[in-house]
């Protein structure tokens, strides 16, 4: 009598529990993966570090910039410190605006996109199927598997629809709750970068000031640039310097303008 033959092994992936879905009774959504269910840490401390430095960044030179300016046009202590914290409010709330109208506008495009995904399994589904077969022929994947995977996919609307938006047009959805996140922490990010710059102005004397404003700022910056490397990829001392450079040389360039508009008035 032959033994029974061995069913095939999967692998506990993404596309293996897609392969074999019949291993298990739980419904279709619960055994594949979404998208929208992949939160892996990496991608959120990503996007967090990205509104971080975003907010942060921006706030810093924005401020740094505007000090040395007013300073470069012979403006009071009174006329920085009020200036500059109007300038930190208007632009914490004008970046936090904006990351915030980004997103929406990130979210809307993959939704559009789903929606015409939907529309053309609908109308075309044999369009669609190719579409899959090829997608993973270009993995490698071949004969008796490649046709498990293809027909596996396309047996189930909502796999199949994923796997569209995942793997060809390489869109992942965005959360509200990643929106409103993410836009809270580039408001409060440019807000400490306004803030960082500007405190030596109320406890200390404008020369002082001004050095320890600059120091705090570039110390500021290479740290971000140090954690950015630490935490992604990169030398720890380029990005640390690149930060500074770009920091500082954005907030000179400022200074400088001021400068000359104050040469010419006079």
């Amino acid at each position: 009598m032959d033994a029974e033959p061995k069913s095939r092994v999967f692998p506990r992936t993404r596309l293996g529990r897609a392969v074999n879905p019949s291993r298990t009774s739980a419904p279709v959504s619960a055994r594949a993966p979404t998208a929208s269910r992949r939160h892996e840490p990496h991608t959120s401390q990503t996007n967090w570090l990205r509104d971080v430095i975003l907010g942060g960044q921006d706030g810093l030179v924005n401020i740094l910039g505007i000090i040395l300016g007013v300073i470069a046009g012979g403006g009071s202590r009174s006329v920085l410190i009020i200036t500059g914290v109007a300038a930190a409010i208007t632009e914490s709330i004008s970046m936090g605006a904006v990351a915030y109208t980004s997103s929406s506008s990130e979210r809307d495009y993959y939704l559009a996109q789903q929606a015409r995904e939907e529309q053309e399994i609908r109308e075309t589904p044999e369009q669609e199927t190719e579409e899959v077969r090829e997608i993973y022929a270009s993995k490698g994947f071949q004969g008796r598997l490649l046709d498990d995977v293809v027909r596996t996919i396309t047996a189930h609307r909502d796999v199949w629809l994923r796997t569209m938006m995942d793997e060809e047009l390489h869109l992942e959805p965005v959360q509200a709750s990643r929106i409103i996140r993410g836009a809270v922490v580039v408001t409060i990010a440019t807000l400490v970068g306004h803030l960082l710059p500007l405190w030596p102005f109320v406890l200390l004397a404008r020369g002082p000031a001004i050095l320890v404003a600059i120091g705090v700022s570039a110390l500021t910056l290479f740290a971000v640039g140090v954690y950015s490397a630490k935490t992604l990829v990169g030398d720890w001392k380029a990005e640390g310097l690149k930060m500074v450079v770009i920091g500082l040389g954005a907030a000179a360039i400022g200074f400088l303008i001021a400068r000359l508009f104050q040469t010419w008035g006079g």
